[in-house]
């Protein structure tokens, strides 16, 4: 049996590669998969993915990818918890694994956990205030 040798994230083709692969197993996963088709048609998809590389583009590589938005509120209603949010990062982290080797791929790893603790604490925050979750 051949090894395949893995590279380093190193452009924007390799993070695009990276997301549609991660988002191929998200949309199958029984506790993630729900949360998104409730709030991703079909036929959007090919826009959230999009979307989710020039967003890690932008923050992996500090290349200018055209990504514009605020994660952070897109996130702060949905109905999810701890366990959402730790899926989501084993499987990313799996995914990670699984395609690249190298610092970038350590430090996306590592940017995901900071964002979803990020998250959460504004999720938190919010609902300690009487915000609704939608």
């Amino acid at each position: 049996m051949e090894t395949v040798a893995l590279s380093d994230i190193t452009n924007q083709e390799d993070i695009r590669r990276l997301i549609d692969a991660f988002y191929t197993v998200v949309r199958r996963d029984e506790l993630l998969g729900p949360v998104f088709a409730a709030r991703i048609p079909d036929g959007h998809w090919p826009t959230h993915l999009d979307t989710m590389t020039r967003f890690w583009t932008a923050a992996l590589l500090a290349q200018a990818a055209g990504y514009r938005g605020n994660p952070g509120a897109k996130h702060l209603y949905l109905p999810i918890g701890e366990e959402h949010f730790e899926r989501w990062l084993a499987l990313f982290g799996e995914i990670v694994d699984s395609m690249f080797v190298g610092d970038n791929a350590t430090e996306i790893k590592l940017r995901a956990r900071k964002m979803g603790d990020l998250f959460q604490a504004k999720m938190a925050m919010a609902r300690q205030n009487g915000l609704s979750i939608l």
